[in-house]
């Protein structure tokens, strides 16, 4: 059963698998945003969206980790296209910036649903490897093409 599109955009490959790991990564400081509050765990998943949104994931905190654990425990590389998952760290970049200004200005109904979706999100991307980002930007592509 096939859960992600095919489709290589930019034919850069990364690793599936590293995703996975970084998206394990997000859920785990999700649920800590809705536990005991998303200042610190929010900053952190801003500044690490930010890295891997904009070129400069080779200094991502969670994709360090990710590294390690893969080199840890030998697992293979499964290549994915990377445009589609730079597009969707675009859109955690926001959902987590969001929850962090949801908590500064008090609003905590805001931060705690925005937190839930990247919650969601993560989860799926990281159990099933469904990356709701990756059919957003399809479906951009798709009607920008046309």
């Amino acid at each position: 059963m096939k859960l992600q599109p095919d489709c290589p955009v930019d034919f850069i490959a990364i690793d599936e698998n590293k995703v996975r790991l970084i998206a394990l990564q997000v859920f785990v400081l999700s649920a800590l945003m809705l536990s005991i509050g998303g200042l610190v765990p929010g900053s952190v998943l801003v500044i690490d969206f930010f890295l891997r949104s904009f070129h400069l994931q080779k200094w991502s905190p969670l994709g360090l980790v990710a590294g390690g654990v893969i080199r840890a425990l030998h697992i293979k590389a499964k290549p994915a296209d990377q445009a589609p998952k730079r597009f969707a760290a675009r859109i955690g970049f926001g959902f987590s910036l969001a929850v962090v200004l949801a908590v500064a200005l008090e609003a905590t109904t805001v931060a705690n649903a925005t937190a839930l979706v990247l919650l969601a999100f993560s989860f799926f991307e990281s159990a099933f490897g469904l990356c709701a980002g990756c059919y957003v930007y399809m479906i951009g592509k798709t009607l920008t093409s046309s």
